[in-house]
């Protein structure tokens, strides 16, 4: 291993950047790869190509002449591009992309070769749904599955290896109809979401026909070495890196963020901003982010649904891109201890069809009620379901990262900045509102007006998991390896709910005889006294804070396990079930997944950690050790032995000490291992792993780190940390 380390180090010294030649304009190549709106009106009839889009605005069932239209010139489009596949790109449980390659080719009836794609290839297709994450939902003998067609996420072409494959977005249902997979509650809950907020906007503009929800994904990432990372076992096996003391430099000096971008990083940069451009992913910002090694992409917004399905394929292109760099992309939410984790911060907000942010103040007063009555609406619903959030970005990565080096805690809260703070504050102590009468409603709220200055005058908490930045809320708390479905649909979904509670107490008001603007008002007023607790403005890190989190009566769960409860309690599944989002069998069925995933995810790092420490620490110690015993030996037979050699007597100890701890404690966590095992129940059994073998995983790695310090640089089998955050 030592070895093998040594020739990663001597790999990296001879990287030179790759030069990527700069192509066109970015504005000229976006989306070429995509077949979108131009591509779909210059290869389809017109009469098809309206039908089409009339039917995706207003969500209905597309034609089965429709589609066969649609399949004839995307196969069109496809081979003019030099595309040989088609595949049905889709998102299961597994929490990354799948796909299963066809040929164009086929065989006509007498036996020709042809070209071929009919529209029942493009709206279905039939992969394994036993074989994929199902919670129980799909037995082995009960295989089948269906990929559906989605049409409001345009298909794209990607090359490999200079093969180019069509790639059609769909979701992905198990036969008897449950969703298998993120895309398709994640399209539900957009749609559930556009009725409420479009009821909602009725009070205040007539016009508003149609609300899209939008997304702006930020992507941080680490980039290291092939090589260093090839010879790291942890790093291939978990993402992670399981054993490494922390280097005298790290991240203290603040010197990477925002820094100069190292010569091959931004070869790299370019080469997969360029691929991403082609496949219309609108990529707009590159910077170094806190760590060293550590980097930040991010997109221009888009809608909701394609800002995940760009995100996820974003995952993969920068993967392969970072490959031909002779880099490996690690998006594990903590691979490295004491330096700044991975996000994925989701930048959400709700626009009309009238071109309205609907969380971007206005400067009419109108505008601005109806701006405070989606921001109080949504900071309402995250306070009535902040374990279900907290559970929508709940991992065994993500556990690692919460609370630590610029993540936010795990106690969900609402950050606000001062000014709006202070309106909502306002609000609360108002209890009479004069009101002007037209359309310039004018609401005294012991200020003046909501200012345009809200615009920029909102800080940003680092610390808070769902801020307020101006004109939309930033949840921080996703980590970096997520689907961003699984949060988007739980955020979705409770800020629908909120709505339709609030314009049903909205209207009893107005039934009851009171203005409209007064009893959006009194409802509001109540929101914001019962949703209080959840709003904070201070140091989420700080013990204070925790303290006035559990005065408050707001969670602070800092486990996985623990946190997936939200999703079958009673009152969740009742939700979900309300609005058609998930059935029970399907949220119960997520549960045992996640769970699972977790319990599989500590026990392969347990496994990797054991292997590590006894047959590659140990023996690199022990090496070390008899290199000692054999100094002092030479030392005795010089005579030497009292004075001289003490210290190395010492050190003799130490490793015989550091030895015997990694030693007891893997074989009490192959122990503890072997009995949790034995439970059936998916629920205790993830706890299990969490509660017994988990803790084993901090007294091993001391230990470890420790054996790093004292053994010769040069017997040292794993590459260090300083190594893999500092060699680019």
């Amino acid at each position: 291993m030592a070895i093998l380390r040594f020739k990663a180090l001597e790999l990296v010294n001879q990287r030179y950047p790759i030069t990527v030649e700069a192509g066109k304009r970015r504005s000229e190549t976006f989306g070429q790869n995509v077949f979108n709106l131009e591509a779909m009106r210059a290869t389809m009839p017109g009469d098809y190509f309206k039908k089409l889009q009339a039917a995706i605005k207003q969500g209905a069932t597309v034609e089965r002449n429709v589609a066969d239209a649609v399949a004839s010139a995307m196969k069109t489009w496809a081979m003019a591009k030099g595309a040989t596949h088609y595949t049905h790109w889709f998102q299961p449980l597994t929490g990354a992309t799948a796909e299963k390659h066809d040929s164009f080719f086929d065989l006509n009836s007498d036996g020709r070769p042809i070209e071929n794609f009919k529209g029942s290839a493009l709206v279905q297709q039939e992969p394994d749904a036993s074989s994929f994450p199902n919670g129980g939902i799909r037995n082995t003998f009960e295989a089948r599955g269906y990929t559906a067609w989605d049409p409001t996420s345009p298909a794209f072409i990607i090359e490999t290896v200079g093969a180019k494959t069509l790639c059609i977005p769909t979701i992905f249902v198990a036969y008897t109809g449950e969703a298998l997979d993120y895309k398709a509650p994640l399209l539900k809950s957009l749609a559930v979401l556009e009725k409420a907020a479009v009821d909602v906007c009725q009070y205040f503009d007539k016009d508003v026909s149609r609300v899209n929800t939008t997304l702006g994904i930020e992507q941080e990432y680490f980039l290291v070495d092939k090589a260093l990372h090839d010879a790291r076992p942890d790093l291939v096996l978990t993402g992670r890196t399981l054993f490494g003391h922390s280097p005298a430099k790290g991240q203290q000096l603040d010197d990477h963020y925002f820094g100069s971008i190292p010569a091959r990083v931004h070869g790299f940069m370019l080469e997969f901003e360029e691929e991403a451009n082609l496949l219309g992913i609108p990529l707009r910002t590159r910077h170094n982010e806190v760590a060293p090694n550590q980097f930040e992409c991010a997109p221009t917004f888009e809608d909701a649904n394609l800002a995940v399905d760009h995100n996820q394929l974003l995952m993969d292109v920068m993967a392969r891109v970072a490959d031909r760099h002779n880099f490996k992309v690690l998006l594990h939410e903590k691979p490295f201890a004491g330096v700044n984790g991975s996000g994925k911060h989701n930048n959400w907000a709700m626009s009309t069809d009238t071109g309205v942010n609907l969380l971007a103040p206005g400067r009419r007063p109108k505008e601005n009620l109806q701006f405070l009555a989606f921001l109080i609406t949504t900071i309402k619903a995250v306070h009535t379901h902040a374990d279900l959030l907290r559970a929508s970005i709940a991992s065994a990565s993500n556990d690692h990262r919460l609370g630590a080096n610029e993540a936010p805690p795990a106690i969900m809260s609402v950050f606000l900045g001062s000014m709006l703070d202070g309106v909502l504050d306002e609000l609360e102590r108002t209890a009479k509102l004069p009101l002007d009468k037209g359309d310039n409603i004018y609401l005294k709220l012991g200020i003046d007006k909501i200012p345009p200055i809200l615009l920029d005058n909102t800080d940003r908490n680092r610390t808070s998991p769902f801020a307020f930045t101006g004109n939309k809320f930033e949840l921080r708390a996703v980590g970096s390896s997520a689907n961003c479905s699984s949060a988007m649909t739980v955020l979705n979904t409770i800020v629908a709910d909120q709505l339709i509670e609030f314009k049903a107490s909205v209207d009893a008001l107005i039934e009851q005889g009171k203005k409209k603007e007064v009893a959006i008002v009194e409802v509001l007023r109540e929101y914001v006294i019962s949703s209080k607790h959840i709003r904070f403005e201070g140091n989420g890190y700080s013990d204070e804070w925790k303290e006035e989190a559990a005065n408050r009566g707001l969670s602070n769960i800092a486990t996985t396990p623990q946190a997936l409860d939200a999703l079958v309690r009673e009152d969740a599944a009742e939700l979900f079930e309300r609005h058609g989002i998930f059935s029970h069998v399907e949220l119960h069925a997520r549960h045992e997944i996640l769970l699972e995933e977790y319990m599989k995810k500590i026990q392969i790092e347990s496994r990797v950690m054991g292997d590590l420490a006894v047959n590659h620490v140990i023996p690199t110690a022990l090496a070390y050790q008899t290199k000692l015993i054999d100094n002092v030996r030479g030392l005795r037979d010089l005579g030497l032995d009292d004075e001289h050699s003490q210290t190395t007597l010492g050190m003799i100890k130490d490793i015989s000490r550091h030895v015997s701890t990694i030693k007891t404690t893997v074989d009490e966590m192959t122990e503890a291992r072997k009995q949790v095992n034995k439970i059936s129940d998916a629920r205790e059994l993830a706890v299990a792993y969490c509660e017994q073998v988990k803790p084993k995983f901090d007294p091993i790695r001391r230990a470890v780190d420790k054996l790093e310090r004292m053994v010769a640089d040069e017997d040292w089998p794993l590459v260090k940390y300083r190594e893999l955050l500092f060699s680019r």
